[in-house]
């Protein structure tokens, strides 16, 4: 997909509805779904993070959106794909603030080279107990990006025509924080399985997306 093809969709879905818990569930395994359905997440006194799913072109005018692998460290999100973001800090007036300074410390991409589409829904976290904030946003040239070394493995370019294929979406057993050895949905990206919270977000941009190009 060129870019130019995605920046008009960006801007058909910037005033969509958002799809919300159907979209994301669609990422998430049986016995997750049944166990948010019960939760009350206020209850829990989650901490907040937020995150940037964040489009861009490359040097071909290809539409990518750009994830990064984490390090291995002692944490329920170790070694895992997600999305350029982090805990709120006391300096941040509020959560978008928050996407936009942790985009910039963790992949060098500073807030005045994005344009934000809109605010998507709300996912929490159970493991460690966050409630993450994810925005969409856009730069409309090429991006050069510096990752940080102590968070961050490698970056992963994934190309929006493959994150919206049919074959991106995979079932894959694994063990979890919650349950061993299930069927869990993920998306193949890049090679790399992308499961979890990430997934659930992912879902709900790819339903947009997908909403946009009817």
């Amino acid at each position: 997909m060129k870019f130019d093809t995605c920046l008009r969709l960006l801007s058909k879905i910037s005033n969509l509805p958002l799809p919300g818990k159907k979209a994301q569930f669609m990422m998430a395994p049986m016995e997750r779904v049944k166990e948010f359905s019960d939760l009350d997440v206020a209850k829990m006194n989650p901490r907040k993070a937020g995150v940037m799913v964040l489009f861009y072109p490359d040097q071909e005018g290809i539409a990518k959106m750009i994830l990064i692998l984490r390090k291995t460290y002692k944490g329920v999100h170790s070694n895992q794909v997600g999305f350029p973001g982090g805990k709120v800090e006391e300096e941040d007036t509020n959560m978008l603030d928050t996407a936009l300074r942790e985009t910039a410390e963790e992949i060098g991409i500073t807030r005045d080279q994005i344009t934000v589409v809109k605010e998507m829904s709300v996912t929490y976290i159970p493991p460690s107990n966050f409630c993450v904030y994810p925005f969409l946003g856009y730069s409309d040239t090429p991006l050069t990006f510096i990752p940080q070394e102590e968070e961050v493995e490698g970056l992963i370019e994934v190309s929006i025509a493959d994150f919206l294929a049919d074959e991106a979406v995979i079932s894959k057993k694994m063990s979890t924080s919650y349950m061993d050895d299930i069927d869990v949905p993920a998306f193949l990206l890049n090679d790399h399985i992308v499961w979890g919270a990430t997934a659930m977000m992912l879902s709900e941009v790819k339903v947009l997306l997908l909403s946009g190009q009817k």
